[in-house]
């Protein structure tokens, strides 16, 4: 047995959602959004590169030796799997280690909005889901792919860097293809999806421009495509995306996206007053006329917030809502709120409520 499964045994008994190891420190883990030492004992180069070198293959260790990064999928027995980042810092090795449930969750389970089922309802276009790294992307993602794969008969593809959730076919039929492993990069993934007559394609990172710009032009083909950014707005997500491109073609691009962006899921955690956890709070954005016009318009996009609060019977809002509904609801503090709030003027008279 690989000496560092009794630290992830140790985390899955404090309910920790990562292990931190890193050269120089000891074992430390994040339990219910806060960091706390495993135990005392400092990790040394030696013992560090035993934890880490055993539960990988060699090819995975010569690449991390190389490159100074690496990003794989380890299964503890039936207990659990996790999401493992390797890294080199300035005092030697470190690595991350992310809890993946083996269970999927359900949106109603996951305790999010409701109208995120209907983004499983579609049958073409473009849906994003973002948020910071341990928002919980790949959590909702899996969701809704489970969603899909209880309620419709799809041919699924999803592209990852690490695969996390395993989702077996239920009425689907799911492929699911890992970077580094089965296929070289997100991008040459999409390329070859144009020939494997996908339904729904998952896009596990849009993090460059060629992979942007197929996943965009998969939605536009009739995919319906999901993918993911590291941005906290809606407004944010689609600059973001604009601007990746040269400026000759930012304006044919946002006439495709204008048509073929049907939502914007960005999300955060926040952490529970009752130490019990976090909750997950879910800026959402849908597809309107008056959506497809700020797209379409330059400088538009400042528009957005008008157009979530006009579009809260259909179920958009805006995270800032989401927060301080939080907040009277009793699910978090003052001092959360205002912390994680975007508008910080409109939370200062609870910011010290604990």
């Amino acid at each position: 047995m690989p000496k560092i499964d009794q630290l992830f045994r140790t985390i899955l008994e404090n309910s920790a959602s990562d292990l931190h190891l890193a050269q120089g420190e000891p074992p430390k883990m994040r339990v219910h959004g806060a960091i706390t030492k495993v135990h005392d004992e400092i990790l040394t180069e030696e013992g560090l590169s035993e934890y880490l070198n055993e539960i990988c293959t060699d090819a995975h260790w010569d690449r991390f030796m190389d490159t100074g990064d690496l990003d794989f999928a380890y299964a503890l027995g039936e207990e659990a799997r996790f999401r493992c980042n390797y890294y080199k810092h300035v005092n030697g090795l470190g690595a991350i280690f992310r809890v993946i449930p083996y269970d999927l969750l359900t949106i109603e389970k996951l305790g999010l909005p409701e109208v995120l089922s209907t983004f499983g309802d579609l049958t073409n276009g473009l849906v994003l889901v973002t948020g910071p790294t341990g928002s919980g992307k790949s959590t909702t993602l899996a969701a809704i792919i489970g969603h899909i794969n209880t309620h419709h008969a799809r041919h699924i593809l999803t592209i990852e860097e690490p695969i996390e959730f395993i989702h077996s076919n239920i009425k689907s039929v799911v492929v699911q293809r890992e970077v580094g492993i089965d296929v070289n990069s997100f991008s040459e993934a999409l390329l070859d999806a144009a020939h494997g007559d996908y339904d729904v394609i998952l896009v596990g990172e849009m993090r460059d421009l060629e992979t942007i710009r197929l996943a965009i032009s998969a939605a536009e083909a009739g995919n319906l495509v999901f993918g993911t950014l590291h941005t906290n707005s809606a407004a944010k997500t689609i600059d973001r995306i604009i601007d990746v491109f040269p400026g000759d073609e930012q304006p044919q691009i946002r006439t495709m996206l204008s048509e073929s962006l049907k939502g914007v899921i960005s999300q955060m955690l926040v952490k529970r007053k009752d130490d019990v956890g976090r909750a997950a709070a879910c800026e959402i954005l849908l597809h309107t006329r008056a959506l497809a016009g700020c797209v379409r318009e330059g400088g538009a996009l400042n528009k957005l917030q008008s157009v979530m609060m006009s579009g809260r019977s259909m179920g958009m809002q805006i995270m800032d809502d989401v927060i301080e509904q939080y907040y009277y609801d009793g699910v978090i503090t003052g001092h959360e709120a205002y912390m994680k709030a975007g508008d910080k003027d409109r939370f200062e008279h609870i910011r010290d409520e604990n």
